[in-house]
């Protein structure tokens, strides 16, 4: 990734990270032909897997009746949103620890 693609990129890779609306909106807005960037599909992708899994893993912990299993779920979402929003805001295209690469190839036809 060059600095031009990071520049051109880098608000679409911020948006991702706000919302599970955030990824269609940054997703659509990466799309057009003149705004195409590596950098926001990464962390396009990125984005889209931590909110699929925060919503699909959410509905069991959802299911629990202890504040420790939720509290902790909640918490490891929050170090991971935090994690991919400090990258794209920092222009570093790293992957999220333990899920980030993986989302990586489920998704590698997503906007690139």
């Amino acid at each position: 990734m060059t600095e031009l693609d990071i520049d051109k990129g880098r608000q679409n890779a911020i948006i991702s990270y706000i919302t599970i609306i955030g990824v269609i909106i940054a997703y659509y807005m990466n799309n057009e032909d003149d705004k195409k960037s590596a950098f926001a599909s990464f962390h396009i992708r990125q984005s889209l897997g931590l909110w699929l899994t925060f919503f699909a893993l959410g509905y069991i912990i959802g299911n629990f009746n202890s504040w420790l299993i939720t509290s902790a779920f909640y918490l490891f979402f929050a170090v991971l949103f935090i994690y991919g929003f400090i990258n794209a805001i920092s222009r570093k295209a790293q992957a999220v620890p333990l899920v980030g690469s993986f989302y990586q190839k489920i998704f590698a036809n997503l906007g690139s």
